[in-house]
């Protein structure tokens, strides 16, 4: 399963991207206000840093303006994915971008026939937000298992990328159950790093390392 890294902050992707971590990045116009740069200007940044696939998302909302704004977006760099929404008018200009060899990351996936849409209007990748669907008292991971199987079933080449990541729980669902890519944020990526047995495992292989100097 790829990692991508959800987040517009270069300091916490050159971070990761370092230890060998990170396969690609996924932003939203929530993300980019928040590294108080512009879309124009951090994606590129975004680029220099990480070789894979890095999510730029459109503001248009119809189909003609999200064609020409993802034209744009994919002129910045060839690892840029133009970010849609699942309407009807992002299927569309998703088939339209396509049909361009443009790549695209269909997002705001909240039901297994939504991606089943979207992979038929050929997206590169379908994103199911399951901690969303958490929120609203379901178990956001059974999507996952359903656009597997949907996809699985038909020889899809569209890949599932799991967002709206919260956990490492999360993390090691999507992969379980064979999801193409997981998206997450910084925080929980420094979460799977972490284990008490790890630090206590250490800490005693140094403390016994010292010993054996006397």
């Amino acid at each position: 399963m790829k990692l991508f890294l959800d987040t517009a902050d270069t300091n916490e992707i050159r971070k990761y991207a370092a230890m060998g971590l990170v396969d690609g990045i996924t932003t939203n116009p929530s993300l980019i206000a928040q590294s108080n740069k512009t879309r124009e200007k951090v994606i590129p940044e975004i680029c220099d840093i990480v070789d894979g696939p890095i999510s730029a998302e459109v503001i248009s909302t119809d189909r003609k303006g999200m064609v020409e704004e993802g034209l744009r977006l994919a002129e910045i760099h060839r690892n840029v994915t133009v970010k849609l929404p699942l309407t009807g008018d992002g299927l569309a200009a998703c088939r339209d971008l396509s049909r361009q060899n443009v790549k695209t990351n269909v997002t705001l996936c909240f039901a297994p026939v939504q991606a089943l849409l979207a992979a038929k209007a050929g997206a590169t990748f379908v994103s199911p937000f399951i901690g969303r669907l958490d929120d609203l008292g379901e178990t956001g991971m059974d999507i996952i298992s359903d656009i597997r199987d949907i996809f699985d079933n038909y020889g899809f080449a569209t890949e599932i990328l799991v967002a709206s990541v919260r956990s490492p729980n999360h993390v090691r669902a999507a992969a379980k159950i064979g999801a193409d890519v997981c998206t997450i944020p910084p925080k929980v990526l420094g979460q799977l790093l972490k284990h008490p047995l790890t630090d206590s495992g250490l800490a005693q292989f140094l403390a016994d390392h010292e010993r054996a100097k006397l």
